[in-house]
């Protein structure tokens, strides 16, 4: 069974939770840079979420991509890093029935007329991730962490011109007005909508200011205008400053409490973004009765 068809027949369907965070506790840098300076810090975060009993691990390749690393200063072979990450999370996968979803994120930079970008741009450098993911050996894409439609758009598109593998896409939302709203003004529904024409077999919501609670009236707004999968991936609860840090510390159960919501309000793929940990994800897996590996 390929990952489109699983997706089309198997719900609920459960994610992994965040690399990033998991990343910061490990005393490195967030980034994907990692697959390639820290595998052996990386591939056991991926071994820990695959051992939850999760049907689908995220490579690290969150701002892979050609604009994001050169506006950042950021000195990374875009090929090898792409190919690392897809390779480091195939590696632990534990059966015929887990996949690989390769991440591609916001390049960080605005489209025109805010910005100096055009729509033709992104989409080249989105191909250009894309193709090196696919490479890698996904089964799929994920189009996450996204706060404009249009970029989200552009990069749904350029997986869809590189390969017939299934895209995901979700979205990160501010606040819950009119269903849901990203930092751009982009709604819920009419951001499902628009991705779902463009290609994408599931669409949803991810990180963001929204706890799971919020997003599962999120998932209740796309539920409206679209019947295909819809994917559930918030936050750990709302992030706090402590000491100048960011911390998320919604327990593995509350967030479990707030997962259940989201799938109550049609949510069919559900997992974790920032501050959730290989626990939280143990901990819905239980819920949804998954097999986990000790």
């Amino acid at each position: 069974m390929n990952l489109s068809e699983f997706i089309q027949n198997q719900a609920p369907i459960l994610l992994d939770g965040a690399m990033g965070t998991e990343l910061d506790r490990a005393g490195l840098e967030m980034g994907g840079q990692n697959c390639v300076s820290h595998p052996e810090t990386v591939r056991p975060i991926h071994q820990a979420y695959a051992s939850t009993g999760c049907d689908i691990l995220t490579t690290n390749t969150l701002t892979m991509n050609r604009i994001y690393l050169e506006t950042h200063g950021l000195h990374v072979d875009i090929r090898e890093v792409n190919l690392a990450g897809a390779q480091l999370a195939r590696s632990v996968l534990n059966s015929d029935h887990q996949f690989v979803l390769g991440d591609i994120s916001s390049t960080g930079q605005f489209l025109q007329p805010y910005g100096d970008y055009s729509e033709d741009q992104l989409i080249d450098t989105f191909k250009e991730q894309a193709e090196a993911l696919l490479a890698g050996g996904v089964d799929g894409f994920i189009v996450e962490t996204m706060l404009d439609l249009r970029e989200a758009l552009c990069a749904v598109r350029a997986c869809r011109e590189v390969s017939s593998l299934p895209v995901l896409a979700t979205l990160s939302f501010q606040n819950t007005l009119n269903g849901g709203m990203t930092t751009m003004g982009n709604a819920a529904g009419e951001s499902a909508l628009k991705l779902a024409e463009a290609g994408a077999m599931a669409v949803g919501a991810n990180c963001g200011s929204l706890d799971p609670q919020e997003t599962a009236l999120v998932m209740a707004a796309m539920r409206e205008v679209v019947t295909i999968p819809l994917i559930a991936q918030p936050n750990a609860g709302k992030p706090r400053l402590m000491e100048g840090r960011t911390i998320f510390d919604m327990t593995p159960e509350s967030f479990k409490t707030g997962m259940l919501e989201c799938l109550n309000a049609g949510a069919t793929l559900i997992g974790g973004c920032c501050g959730t940990s290989p626990e939280h994800i143990r901990c819905v897996a239980e819920m949804l009765g998954k097999t986990i590996l000790r």
